[in-house]
């Protein structure tokens, strides 16, 4: 495996039990104990993957995973004392792309760091598909670049966000389930809950204003567009 996972985490027997099992499962492992000083050491290059805690001195996990999602896209994982729902959330609109409830088992934590790797080397490319680019309207996705286009102005947009565009814009006026969304955006193995569908169309309405992202009450979302709109 070798790939680098950075553990932010100030309790030294969590950092050492989960190093431990990490490393057993091939894995590289850097430990640190602050946010700060992983944020410096960020700076010199990202590791292939963050677990980070919430109740950090300093600097806390949110705002270092806000940090971390301004200039990458690697998985991040977090893990807290903290199991209400609010926090779950606040994590995966922050970006992350799993949470986890301290006390937790090491080997829970692993097989989720393992399908957070399988799941991002699996992606599908469609070879079969050759539009470049989506035009709907005001909108310009350009999937080789992975470039959006609002009113004429380049978006930036995270990876998940730039995913659930696409498959919007490739099926406008389809109506797609929560269920539906979370298996197509974050795989069939994912740990979390279909809120976190919600969150991403809420993070993508704000940053596209006026796209017309739809809610299908007690179903899902649909991107509705006029056929002369086009």
């Amino acid at each position: 495996m070798n790939q680098q996972i950075y553990i932010v985490e100030d309790d030294a027997n969590i950092r050492d039990i989960v190093k431990a099992y990490l490393i057993k499962d091939g894995f590289q492992v850097t430990l640190l104990e602050n946010a700060e000083d992983a944020w410096q050491r960020a700076q010199s290059g990202q590791p292939e993957m963050w677990i980070l805690d919430i109740m950090l001195p300093g600097m806390d996990g949110y705002e270092l995973c806000k940090k971390i999602r301004q200039v990458s896209e690697v998985p991040i994982i977090i893990i807290s004392a903290k199991d209400e729902e609010v926090d779950k959330i606040l994590g995966l609109e922050l970006g992350s792309d799993d949470y986890l409830t301290k006390p937790f088992s090491p080997r829970e934590l692993v097989a989720r760091v393992k399908r957070l790797f399988k799941r991002a080397e699996a992606r599908p490319i469609d070879q079969t598909d050759t539009t470049a680019v989506i035009e709907l309207g005001e909108l310009e996705i350009d999937k080789a670049a992975r470039i959006v286009y609002w009113k004429k102005q380049e978006i930036d947009v995270t990876s998940k966000e730039f995913e659930m565009l696409e498959i919007f814009a490739q099926k406008p006026k389809r109506a797609f389930s929560r269920e539906e969304l979370l298996t197509l955006v974050w795989g069939d193995d994912y740990f979390g809950s279909d809120r976190a569908v919600d969150d991403l169309v809420k993070r993508l309405r704000k940053k596209l204003d006026s796209l017309p992202i739809e809610t299908v009450w007690g179903y899902g979302y649909r991107l509705e567009y006029d056929e002369d709109q086009k």
